[in-house]
């Protein structure tokens, strides 16, 4: 017998090996080996199994076998195919993405000392341990008042040893000593579990009969579930959960942000218990090893987590769940293969003859698209659940501010710091969104007018005030402000211009000294469970102010949060992409669905500078059906998406001159253009260098109505671009192939 094997490199070769007879019966496709690989060992998987080799060289045998489970299931495997098919990425890269890093399922938890309470002690005992051996007498107390047994170790703060403590304890029938398992846990990751008694109105009735109908059938589906903010979307995805579950099969909800997890993991885990498992890049190695191992062992019939989880090996999967499935972060862009999760999610649901919910309050533009073309079946909730109003929303423009109070570049208007006043008098929270972090994204030269720029990249370098840092927003770079001077005249005369969260929040806290202001982004944020504490504690009431990116933008149901502040709506606006006005509005809107949950209503303060743009005037109506009307008519005078299938080519590399060439030979070289197909470039990206690589595009569109399903554009793709790296090599550099691409800068 004799297996084809994928390794983990840029090339779409694989390379025959012999199966030694005592792993013939072992060996699969989706099987991880270890096999000779040039002068050394490496780790590759099995794509085809042989019973004879044409190959006329010497073959050699696989060395092992590296896992001794299955964690590629059949199903799994018709996926990675699949992805590597359409992306045009070799499969042994797609394995390497589809699993954990360092997977290793002969992980098995360790065993620790664990001890609960036994005693039934008198008052006059207790006193006597107490006075004569103190520590034991408080490892008991600790023992005896918490609810669950303990680990050991634990108790280290009052004791060096508190195993011998503990011992002690058990010979006077104390205490229960014993070992276990000490599993992984990802509690810390999720909020207490939540139980809420939901009684689902007409519209909520409608929905989850339309699901329950679907995974009858036990056919593919595709959803789209549109419901305003509020409208209790997370109920809907219990109980089609709970019902998918009857029937002996399993789910995966997938969210955009990891802040997003704690709360939805928290209502799950009231409902589903140890059913659920979570998934997302916070996990360290040891929780993912034993959490993939569980889930092919069938120990977990739900998962829920951020785009990798689409991809867990979840047998007999019924139901796939996209929340806020607009949302950019669903989209890998780097490295290989650059895959859209919701894309994934639609043909894993095909596959597995699932149901596929695409759910948000506002829709991705390609989704309601092909809702109005009846590619998706279209679920409505049109009101917020309870009763609750959609919240008052405030309009101010900043240039009539600035003209009013003569304080230019004043980040807090008058309206959004009394409307704060309030709230704080009233003990409700605020919400605020300033969706850039840092202090201060451009420093300016006071005497030349010179940007401060990153060395690796053309983009303005961002100031920290908490590290007293410039770091660069896109390759991570940093400096030290200390001894920074302008580049070009020396001068020390810096300016600090613009807006981040650092500068938001120091200005806050100096206005409103008396309130307690917590700060949620990149920088706060460099753990699952810093984020979870900081959500719990606003969830609590322990915050007054929240403050943060987009991470707190969406999603996220705080009851006593009845304002949200947008302080630079205008953010990301102009950019030269014929999303951004999309993204804008989606921002707004879902920033402005925090607001007033309950029975107060809410109300929003939207600041811009921009006050007469459309997608602007729209959000803050909250009327998302005015402006995709709007925005559709403008794709479909342009040719954009959803009127077009979309690809994008990326030339990178260190040599300026030779990427540009290149561009243009490889523009030159096309075969096969087609009516329909039209070509955009080559041209330098918007930002044209970045983490010291210079970039040049090719933009191709394909007009659905000569291109329907795309293949035209895949094909010609494929027969241009299949084998570029080999064709035309770029030293130092590489050519990036984009299917669908989210952005075009």
């Amino acid at each position: 017998m004799f297996a084809e094997v994928a390794f983990p490199i840029s090339n779409f070769q694989t390379f025959s090996y012999s199966i030694p007879n005592d792993l013939i019966k072992k060996v699969q496709i989706g099987s991880r080996v270890i096999a000779p690989f040039g002068n050394r060992s490496s780790q590759g998987i099995v794509v085809n199994l042989l019973k004879e080799n044409s190959y006329k060289g010497k073959i050699k045998p696989i060395s092992s076998l590296v896992d001794d489970i299955q964690v590629v299931t059949p199903g799994l495997w018709k996926l990675i195919s699949w992805i590597s098919d359409y992306y045009m990425t070799p499969l042994g890269q797609v394995t390497k993405t589809v699993l954990p890093t360092n997977l290793s399922t002969r992980y098995s938890p360790s065993k620790n000392w664990f001890v609960e309470s036994s005693y039934s002690a008198d008052q006059d005992t207790l006193e006597k341990l107490k006075k004569r051996a103190p520590k034991q007498y408080l490892i008991l107390k600790k023992i005896h008042d918490s609810k669950s047994c303990l680990k050991v170790s634990s108790l280290k703060i009052y004791s060096s040893n508190p195993l011998q403590i503990c011992r002690a304890l058990k010979k006077n029938n104390f205490v229960t000593l014993f070992k276990k398992s000490s599993i992984p846990s990802t509690d810390g990751f999720a909020f207490d579990p939540v139980e809420k008694k939901i009684d689902f109105n007409q519209h909520q009735e409608k929905v989850t009969n339309a699901i329950k109908d679907s995974l009858n059938r036990k056919s593919y589906e595709p959803f789209l579930l549109h419901g305003v903010t509020g409208s209790g979307k997370t109920e809907i995805y219990i109980d089609a959960v709970r019902y998918c579950l009857s029937q002996g099969r399993t789910a995966i909800i997938l969210l955009p942000e990891i802040s997003l997890t704690p709360q939805i993991a928290g209502r799950f885990r009231s409902v589903f218990g140890d059913a659920i498992t979570l998934w997302h890049s916070k996990l360290t190695q040891r929780q993912r090893s034993w959490i993939w191992k569980e889930i092919c062992e069938g120990s977990f019939k739900v998962v829920i987590g951020a785009r990798s989880a689409v991809f867990t090996p979840l047998k007999n999967l019924g139901l796939i769940v996209i929340d806020e499935e607009q949302e950019s972060s669903f989209r890998q862009d780097s490295p290989m293969p650059r895959y859209h999760a919701r894309d994934v999610a639609l043909i894993r649901g095909k596959q597995s003859k699932a149901a596929v919910i695409l759910s948000s309050a506002t829709p991705s533009l390609e989704s309601y698209y092909n809702h109005l073309h009846k590619k998706l079946n279209y679920l409505y909730l049109p009101e917020r659940y309870g009763g609750a109003k959609y919240p008052i929303v405030h309009l101010v423009d900043m240039l009539e501010e600035q003209n009013d109070t003569g304080k230019f570049g004043q980040i807090i208007s008058g309206l959004l710091q009394d409307k704060i006043e309030d709230r704080l008098k009233k003990n409700e929270q605020v919400i605020l969104l300033q969706n850039r972090r840092g202090f201060s994204p451009i420093i300016r030269c006071g005497d030349c007018g010179q940007i401060i720029m990153c060395f690796n990249c053309n983009v303005a370098i961002s100031y920290h005030l908490k590290t007293n840092n410039l770091i660069c927003h896109f390759c991570g770079s940093k400096k030290e402000i200390q001894n920074q001077n302008c580049i070009d005249c020396n001068s020390k005369n810096l300016i600090y211009s613009g807006t981040g969260t650092q500068k938001v929040e120091l200005l806050i806290k100096e206005t409103f000294p008396k309130a307690r202001v917590k700060r949620l982004d990149m920088d706060t944020s460099s753990s699952g469970g810093s984020i979870t504490n900081i959500l719990k504690e606003f969830n609590n009431g322990e915050i007054d102010i929240l403050l943060g990116t987009q991470m707190i933008a969406k999603g996220l149901d705080f009851p006593n949060a009845t304002l949200v502040g947008i302080i630079n709506a205008d953010q990301g606006l102009y950019l030269p992409d014929f999303r951004a006005g999309e993204r804008i509005f989606q921002l707004i809107y879902q920033a402005s669905g925090r607001s007033g949950r309950r029975s107060k209503q809410g109300e929003v303060v939207i600041q811009t500078y921009s006050s007469e743009n459309p997608v602007i005037k729209s959000a803050a109506k909250l009327n998302m059906v005015e402006y995709y009307k709007i925005a559709l008519k403008e794709r479909e005078e342009l040719d954009y998406p959803p009127f077009s299938w979309l690809a994008k080519i990326e030339i990178i590399g260190t040599n300026q001159d030779e990427i540009s060439k290149l561009a243009y030979d490889l523009s030159k070289s096309l075969n096969g253009v087609y009516k329909g197909l039209s070509i955009l470039g080559p041209a330098p990206c918007y930002l044209e260098k970045l983490r010291n690589n210079f970039r040049f595009q090719i933009i191709f569109k394909s007009i659905k109505t000569y291109d329907p399903n795309g293949k035209k554009l895949h094909s010609f793709i494929k027969h241009n671009f299949g084998n570029t790296n080999k064709k035309h090599p770029v030293s130092k550099g590489r050519i990036n192939v984009h299917f669908d691409p989210l952005s075009l800068i």
